[in-house]
């Protein structure tokens, strides 16, 4: 097995979901990646010499299915020869589509990959290809299917994170996104030579404890903890919810894609790469619980034959304010190391998008902070959880 190496990696700024339409939503979901493609071809990738693209989407419906991955393609003008694909694993899938491509090039199969994810909410809303697991009650009861802030509530109330700490820390979120500097991987989207989105929306500088204390609890009362109460018995039950508007992650248009290659597609894409992929995992636990990301972090350390104590970074998806915060304590890592860009809570999760959108994130740290070791971890319901170990090259 040879390593596959990171030679750059784009995304798209992340736009807000809103009624009425969104900053993105005139734009479709191909554009969006194709974008990016574009992108990527004026930096530092020829088209001609890739093997593959590879889009992880999680919602596969509308304009978000038909092989998105080849349609981009082509609305790019690269070349017929190049094909491309999508892989969907929820939350997961920008982040499974890395790995896969990842692996292909360390295999030996393929040279030079694109392979990242893209998620219009505006157009394609969760849930709108109708899953059997939330719409046949057998599979859901089978599955432990349920709502994915009760799997947030209940993933804190089995840790003992309450609500004051899930508070503090979507004020952090948002602090820290309202600092981040905009970095040479944000390409600003445009329609029709008009730009219309340069940087992250939502993050709030003004953001703070009492201001979100103030919030009501959104899940308390949802119907779902009965299916919690009979799959997991024991499990507690906050009286009266735990996670808010604000340690909730945002709806939100983006697309991501990450520029992967063998050590020999230095010399075809003409420059050097930015770091290797040193461990990947996919885990899966007890669903619902949202604890897959601290398993799956631990086996990608071990595949990169580190430990936690190495990193330099941690970029971990904000899937409520619960997950880096358990992802934080069972790894006990430096919380300030946690997400120095904000999240999710301040300017969301575009799920298929998010895995690329976290690696551009890791690598644009490790390089500002000249660090040498990055942790991307994210989780997704039914129990799933997958990481990334990144080692960049000096």
């Amino acid at each position: 097995m040879g390593e596959a190496y990171v030679y750059d990696a784009v995304r798209l700024p992340r736009g807000r979901v809103r009624k009425g339409g969104g900053t993105l939503a005139e734009v479709p979901p191909y554009e969006l990646f194709g974008q990016l493609l574009t992108a990527l071809e004026l930096r530092s990738c020829p088209p001609e010499v890739v093997d593959d693209v590879i889009v992880g989407i999680s919602t596969v419906a509308g304009e978000q299915g038909g092989d998105l991955a080849r349609a981009a393609g082509l609305w790019a003008g690269w070349p017929d020869s190049v094909p491309g694909g999508v892989v969907s694993r929820l939350c997961c899938s920008g982040l499974d589509a890395v790995e896969g491509a990842a692996a292909r090039v360390a295999a030996g199969y393929a040279d030079v990959v694109v392979a990242g994810g893209v998620e219009s909410m505006s157009r394609v809303p969760m849930l709108s290809d109708r899953p059997g697991i939330a719409t046949d009650p057998d599979l859901g009861e089978r599955a432990g299917f349920v709502t994915i802030g009760v799997s947030a509530d209940l993933t804190a109330a089995v840790h003992g994170i309450g609500r004051i700490e899930l508070d503090a820390y979507a004020v952090r979120s948002h602090r820290n996104a309202s600092r981040a500097a905009v970095s040479e991987s944000m390409v600003p989207v445009r329609k029709g030579g008009t730009l219309l989105l340069g940087a992250d929306e939502g993050a709030r500088g003004d953001a703070s404890p009492e201001k979100f204390a103030a919030l009501p609890a959104l899940f308390g009362a949802d119907p779902a903890w009965e299916r919690v109460a009979r799959r997991l018995p024991e499990a507690p039950r906050p009286a009266a919810g735990l996670h808010t508007l604000a340690t909730a992650p945002q709806l939100a248009d983006g697309a991501s894609a990450v520029l992967l290659g063998s050590a020999r597609a230095e010399r075809s894409l003409g420059r050097a790469p930015r770091a290797v992929i040193a461990g990947t995992a996919q885990t899966a636990e007890r669903s619902p619980l949202l604890t897959a990301p601290v398993s799956a972090a631990r086996r990608a350390l071990r595949c990169a034959g580190i430990g936690a104590d190495a990193l330099d970074v941690a970029v971990v998806n904000e899937s409520f304010a619960v997950t880096p915060l358990l992802v934080t304590r069972e790894l006990g890592l430096d919380p300030e190391l946690v997400n120095p860009d904000g999240g999710a809570l301040a300017v969301g999760h575009p799920l298929g998008a998010t895995g690329g959108i976290l690696i551009a994130q890791a690598l644009d740290a490790l390089e500002r902070t000249d660090g040498e070791h990055a942790l991307v971890a994210i989780p997704a319901a039914l129990g799933l959880g997958t990481a990334v170990v990144l080692r960049r090259l000096r």
